[in-house]
């Protein structure tokens, strides 16, 4: 295949909508990773080889400029390059300048990061807001089966942009692998570049800071489990794509991670790389595996945090043993996971999933404790479930089914002796849809 046509296969349905038109070597971002109070990870992806650096300044000091290292990009890394902002305060907000080849790459809006801010043992936590949302399908006129498109909405990501939340939480089902996709580097590679490249997401991949678990969709194809020929080639590329803190517990296997802003603390999980096949075999099956479990537990254990958001790509608390819930997967594990949360009385805990395609609110209630919260926010532009009502989730709090293309946001606010986390749901327009508080009282056992 040529390079103008392998060009335009990767492009797909996109390729007529000039991408990142301020540069011809830019292809998608910059992006913004994870964050700490002395360190920025950036993303960039460009359309043939070349040096990416970027420049930052503290917005209240602009005159004081500093650099990241120079990046090469190349094929063998599918043109991204990972660059560190390594001179930072905490607290603070910086401003920042892509340049490709030497020469600066202007945009239509201003580039901004932040750094989580040090306030232990001197302010109450700080008020930072959370977007949220899973299954983000872009149509490709090259590669989709027939048939109506599944993907659509794509504005939903400038609405997210214009809410300016502090980081973004991307629950799995980021990328849909195609047929061609799934059972080779390139094809994987492909997909992705495909996708990051939309025109309407690159403000808020600039603006905001970015985390990423994964589902079956950006990890093989559907359903996938531990059983996955190719699941250390979809590690690899994931780790190309996205700029977690870490990607696996011992830097090999799964992707698993973790990170803390404010006085939260998040777990990313990896509901695949482990996971047994969804029919029942001659042993016990498994969502998370021996080592993930483990170390969650002791992660939850050592947390002093006032709220733990467990982020899983699948439902827990939904006991409905339907699609890929927990409670048909792994059930034995999931009782498991519950008796350990009850037996430690550990607070502040809540747990964040995406998959369903649709949105909603679950409540269990435990005598003598604090009831456990989920909160399932899907789709972003995929098709919603729209019989979703049909699925009678007894632990669904009224109000709160969602079945259209939504996002979420967490607002977490208020003193140290009252800590509140205010979810709200929006529209792909950007509708306020529904919206709740949980204060940090009311998970404590």
């Amino acid at each position: 295949m040529g390079k103008l046509l392998y060009r335009a296969f990767v492009l797909g349905s996109i390729s007529c909508t000039t991408l990142s038109a301020q540069h011809p070597l830019l292809h998608a971002g910059p992006m913004l990773g994870a964050a700490t109070m002395r360190e920025v990870c950036f993303w960039v992806q460009t359309r043939q080889p070349a040096w990416v650096r970027i420049a930052y300044w503290d917005t209240a000091f602009p005159a004081q400029r500093w650099w990241t290292d120079s990046v090469r990009t190349d094929r063998t890394t599918g043109y991204t390059a990972h660059l560190r902002a390594e001179y930072l305060m905490p607290g603070r907000v910086y401003g920042y300048q892509l340049y490709l080849n030497g020469d600066s790459v202007p945009f239509t809006y201003p580039l901004r990061f932040r750094t989580p801010p040090l306030w232990q043992w001197r302010t109450d936590p700080p008020t930072f807001r959370v977007a949220a949302g899973s299954c983000a399908y872009i149509n490709d006129s090259l590669a989709d089966r027939p048939g109506p498109p599944y993907g659509g909405d794509y504005t939903i990501f400038e609405s997210i942009a214009q809410l300016e939340p502090h980081l973004m939480l991307w629950l799995g089902d980021n990328v849909y692998f195609r047929e061609l996709d799934w059972d080779s580097r390139t094809g994987m590679i492909a997909r992705y570049t495909h996708d990051r490249a939309l025109p309407q997401l690159q403000r808020l991949l600039a603006t905001v800071h970015h985390y990423a678990i994964w589902d079956d969709h950006d990890y093989g194809p559907n359903d996938s489990d531990r059983s996955f020929l190719h699941k250390h080639t979809a590690r690899e590329v994931f780790r190309l794509f996205w700029c977690n803190p870490t990607v696996g517990l011992d830097g090999y296997h799964g992707i698993t991670t973790a990170f803390q802003w404010g006085d939260v603390d998040f777990f990313l999980l990896d509901n695949r790389f482990w996971r047994t096949p969804n029919r029942p075999g001659l042993e016990r099956q498994t969502l998370l595996g021996a080592e993930q479990f483990r170390w969650l537990c002791e992660a939850l254990l050592s947390s002093r945090a006032t709220f733990k958001i467990i982020a899983i790509g699948g439902q827990v608390l939904n006991p409905l043993p339907v699609f890929e819930t927990y409670a048909r997967c792994a059930p034995e594990e999931r009782e498991q996971l519950l008796h350990f949360l009850a037996s430690t009385r550990i607070p502040g805990v809540l747990f964040l999933s995406g998959d369903r395609h649709f949105t909603e609110l679950s409540r269990l209630e435990r005598p003598g404790l604090y009831p456990l919260y989920e909160l399932t926010v899907s789709p972003l532009t995929a098709s919603p479930f729209h019989k979703a009502a049909d699925e009678a989730n007894p632990l669904r709090l009224p109000g709160t089914l969602v079945t259209e293309r939504n996002f979420a946001l967490l607002e977490f606010t208020g003193p140290a002796s009252d800590r509140r986390l205010h979810i709200r749901i929006y529209s792909a327009s950007g509708q306020l849809l529904w919206e709740r508080t949980i204060r940090a009282a009311e998970l404590q056992p």
